[in-house]
């Protein structure tokens, strides 16, 4: 017995010694493990998320930038026509008179099964004071001029730039900004339609929309084969994302300047705006998510930072005059972009912080780069520009990963430790599919924070806090 008893002490005391290296140097006595800190949480690091959502661009349209192009942000300076020619794209102000159609249709026709060459068989449609030549040659084969677009630049070179944010749907605003509240477009949970175009009203397509809208006013569907032939009134209801937030105390505000506009995405859903009727005799949205949430002056994000009232989550919507949109704009976009990120970077609000700057539809202008092919009928749309503001924003970065709408809401829920917005649902909501990202490869959340530094703008914060001006509304695009 003496005889066995050393070695077992010897074992034993060997044992000790392995456990107490796997303690120092080890995980569970004898798996090698590094002693780096556990990489931090979302939550533990983002408190705030900011969605920017401005008007129709696209990357090869708004960033014809040497420095992005440089790092290797994949922009093209020329594009392709029906004929097969080469157009080189030329330089123009962000401030023009004419527009061009962003519909469905014309969607197919820049796509064009991929070969991305349609772009001049879109139509344009010049202001009824626009000066002669209008349009101008090759209208869609334009980029914005870099005086004019110095901010965005400033903004996409200092931190992360995304060249594959695809817009989710195929078609113009109105079903652009139900993807960003809620991952959808469809009338209802379930439904395999959805709202492909802008709403029209017989008499007048200028007039309000969703659940305000007057009685005549509609909305076409488009079926999974294509088909847009199904028109409806424009007040939908479905599970949002705000849904989420309410039911996890999460503070939300969705500022808008005008509440019946298509760019008002809280205005045609049901249940957050509870008409002060039924539809469609209803001209007033009463409900406790609109009264409480829904804030109808856009500069009131700029006073709300200011005074420590940030919401945690927020969504601005431009008015026409900030907004990028072509022959609406008055190309004050990229100075209230920069003024509500100087007014962030300035205010303890920086330490936690994500801002998602994102454009809602492609407005008609070329862009080379083909979205993702799904098997579905309006699945997904052309690029998009997309910048992330951040202290976790990795610096200086071109984002390769695939987005759409659906990877900004991912991050929403992943931010808040939230659930998706319908599990489970067929077809899914963008926000739960595997398609594309979910904007991780923006951040590095060990690196050591980013230091604010002001970004220059031809006007500030106060040219949009004085503005007297009455909102300018969309041209229904």
């Amino acid at each position: 017995m003496k005889h066995l008893w050393l070695p077992l002490k010897l074992t034993f005391l060997w044992m000790v010694l392995l456990c107490i290296a796997a303690f120092l140097d080890f995980d569970g006595c004898g798996a090698k493990s590094s002693n780096a800190p556990p990489t931090p949480s979302l939550s533990e690091k983002i408190k705030h998320v900011v969605i920017i959502f401005q008007e129709n661009r696209t990357p090869d349209n708004l960033f014809q930038d040497p420095v992005l192009i440089s790092r290797g942000a994949e922009i093209q300076s020329f594009g392709i026509s029906s004929k097969g020619q080469t157009i080189v794209l030329t330089p123009a102000p962000m401030k023009i008179d004419y527009d061009q159609d962003h519909s469905h249709i014309a969607f197919q026709r820049m796509y064009d099964n991929g070969r991305m060459d349609g772009a001049d068989l879109i139509d344009t449609f010049c202001n009824t004071d626009a000066p002669p030549p209008c349009p101008p040659p090759n209208p869609a084969f334009q980029y914005i001029q870099a005086s004019d677009a110095a901010p965005y630049y400033e903004l996409a070179e200092t931190y992360t730039f995304g060249d594959r944010m695809f817009q989710t749907n195929q078609g113009p605003s109105f079903p652009a900004h139900q993807f960003i509240i809620s991952g959808t477009s469809a009338p209802s949970t379930g439904s395999n339609l959805f709202a492909a175009e802008n709403p029209f009203k017989i008499a007048d397509p200028f007039d309000v929309s969703g659940c305000i809208a007057p009685a005549e006013e509609r909305v076409a569907l488009i079926t999974p084969t294509g088909d847009e032939s199904q028109l409806v009134y424009p007040c939908f209801d479905h599970p949002t994302l705000t849904d989420l937030l309410d039911v996890a105390n999460i503070d939300w505000r969705y500022y808008a300047p005008l509440p019946g506009i298509i760019w008002n995405a809280p205005n045609a859903i049901q249940h957050m705006c509870v008409p002060n009727v039924a539809p469609p005799n209803a001209n007033a949205c009463t409900g406790p998510d609109w009264t409480n949430h829904v804030v109808l002056k856009s500069s009131q994000i700029l006073t709300d930072i200011a005074n420590g009232q940030l919401a945690a989550m927020s969504w601005v919507i431009p008015t026409g005059a900030s907004s990028d949109h072509a022959a609406i704009t008055d190309g004050s976009g990229p100075a209230w972009v920069a003024s509500i990120v100087n007014a962030i970077g300035n205010s303890r609000y920086w330490a936690s912080i994500a801002i998602i700057i994102t454009w809602d539809d492609w407005g008609g202008w070329y862009d080379h780069v083909p979205p993702p092919a799904v098997i579905n009928s309006y699945e997904y749309g052309f690029r998009v520009p997309l910048i992330v503001v951040s202290p976790y924003a990795k610096a200086g970065y071109i984002s390769h990963q695939v987005n759409d709408f659906g990877s900004i809401l991912k991050f929403v829920e992943q931010t808040f430790e939230l659930p998706n917005v319908a599990p489970g649902s067929s077809p899914a909501y963008a926000d739960a599919t595997s398609h594309t990202g979910d904007l991780s490869d923006c951040f590095d959340f060990t690196q050591t924070p980013l230091t604010f530094q002001t970004i220059p703008t031809p006007i500030d914060a106060n040219h949009f806090l004085e503005d007297k001006a009455p909102p300018v509304a969309p041209d229904n695009d």
